[in-house]
């Protein structure tokens, strides 16, 4: 009898093994034969699956920042917050993500630096992740603003200075490789406040 395969479970599956070893070794000595042997199948069907290592790695970066773009949108769309509180939930658990997975953006740091070096483009998708979290920001920030309860005469310089700090806290966690974020978290904090306007 044969062996049924869910095709898209399998998927699933390999990235987040290809991710731990991405995490693990690094974007440049993880391998395809590495990822194959972690997932338990050969190179061959990995083929069938995926090109080469670049597109796993963008991909298991998509499947990340998927999961933790639906949580902030779940968060954006609760009735339990005002929009200052939304804004400062979201930005803090974005903080906390990243310290959460800090030994990745060193492989995307890395992965970046060496696209960069070769004079190669960083992939497209992995732009349109920053595009994206700067649009969720907008959202917050334009919802806020008609609600009457932000005061933000330029969206894009408070777009750029919440996107900035957020920036701020990877540099801390990512190249100084600080656990914590408690210092940008409560600089968020003054800044959302700073937005707010008074009852």
């Amino acid at each position: 009898m044969a062996i049924v395969v869910e095709h898209g479970k399998r998927r699933y599956e390999i990235l987040e093994k290809a991710l731990d070893i991405f995490v693990e070794e690094g974007y440049e000595d993880a391998t395809f034969q590495k990822i194959a042997d972690r997932c338990g199948i050969t190179r061959t069907t990995l083929y069938l699956y995926f090109r080469n290592k670049r597109e796993i790695f963008v991909w298991s970066i998509k499947q990340l920042t998927d999961a933790v773009e639906e949580d902030l949108r779940e968060m954006i769309d609760s009735d339990v917050f005002n929009w200052p509180q939304k804004l400062e939930t979201v930005l803090h658990t974005i903080i906390d993500r990243c310290t959460e997975n800090r030994r990745l953006f060193n492989v995307v740091l890395s992965y970046l630096l060496q696209a960069q070096k070769t004079g190669k483009d960083p992939d497209t998708r992995v732009k349109r992740r920053t595009i994206r979290l700067r649009h969720l920001l907008s959202r917050l920030l334009i919802a806020g603003r008609n609600a009457g309860q932000f005061r933000v005469a330029n969206l894009k310089e408070a777009n750029d200075l919440l996107y900035g700090m957020i920036e701020a806290a990877i540099f801390h966690i990512a190249i100084l490789d600080r656990t914590q974020a408690d210092d940008i978290k409560a600089a968020i904090s003054l800044a959302v406040k700073g937005f707010t306007v008074s009852t």
